[in-house]
């Protein structure tokens, strides 16, 4: 996210729709990177999303509408392992609704 304001609106957002269990929002980075041919540098703030995979178009979803980038950095990498209470929280918590 190019700023504070906008990483806060996408997590809430994620939560309180319950698409993420959390969200981080990371320390600023400096990225650079090609755009239209040219270098580019900026100052971002990188979230790392906990959600589960049948959630990711959703997640998506939310991420552009808020997001003012016209190609914003949105990936997934698959979990191959975890705490099972915390991933059961995961579940828990992204599933519509559901309050724990």
């Amino acid at each position: 996210m190019p700023d504070q304001d906008s990483a806060n609106r996408v997590a809430e957002a994620l939560i309180s729709g319950h698409l993420a269990a959390c969200v981080n929002l990371l320390a600023p980075c400096t990225s650079v990177y090609r755009w239209q041919g040219k270098i580019e540098t900026a100052q971002e703030i990188p979230l790392l999303i906990k959600t589960l995979a049948s959630h990711y178009s959703k997640v998506e979803a939310a991420i552009r509408q808020h997001h003012p980038y016209e190609l914003p950095e949105i990936i997934a990498v698959p979990i191959s392992a975890g705490l099972p209470e915390y991933l059961d929280w995961v579940t828990a918590e992204t599933e519509q609704g559901k309050h724990t």
